[in-house]
């Protein structure tokens, strides 16, 4: 008889450095799980990937017994790390703070396509895209909208400020 899974458990560790301190503590010793069985296990999972951020989903079963499968690290994280930023913008798509090239939003959608909703890298650029844009990272080569609107706002005001004079 296959064995019931009794809990499902969503977490973002960093590659190699679970603890059973918290935070993976306070989440999983209710559970009943054995922690430093599980950090263990993590860590010799996610040694090759020293630094990242990475999902991890935790399926626990009725004999306490579990297996977890990681994700792909968080776009948002891995759009930082390429755009050499410690955090998105404040304002959103409205205040750009870094740019990438289309060359880099690929090789982010080549990582994240096996946990994205879509089938081909070029709509996975697409969603990392969007994804940059709310962060106020701006994409090289992409279709811009937004920041064709703000130099169009940007122009006006100039003007205005040269009829005044």
């Amino acid at each position: 008889m296959a064995k019931e899974v009794v809990k499902k458990i969503k977490l973002q560790i960093e590659a190699g450095k679970a603890t059973p301190a918290p935070p993976v503590g306070t989440v999983l010793g209710p559970a009943g799980i054995n922690l430093g069985e599980f950090c263990t296990k993590y860590n010799d999972a996610t040694r090759d990937r020293m630094g990242d951020v990475l999902p991890v989903e935790i399926s626990i079963y009725d004999d306490r017994s579990f297996d977890f499968v990681i994700k792909t690290p968080p776009t948002s994280f891995l759009l930082k790390k390429y755009a050499k930023v410690s955090k998105g913008s404040v304002k959103g798509a409205s205040n750009i703070i870094a740019t990438l090239t289309a060359a880099q939003v690929r090789e982010i959608a080549e990582i994240k396509l096996p946990d994205l909703n879509c089938y081909t890298v070029e709509e996975a650029m697409k969603i990392v895209a969007g994804t940059a844009r709310n962060m106020g990272i701006a994409v090289e080569g992409a279709d811009n909208k937004e920041s064709d609107t703000q130099a169009a706002v940007e122009e006006t005001e100039t003007q205005e400020t040269n009829n005044e004079e």
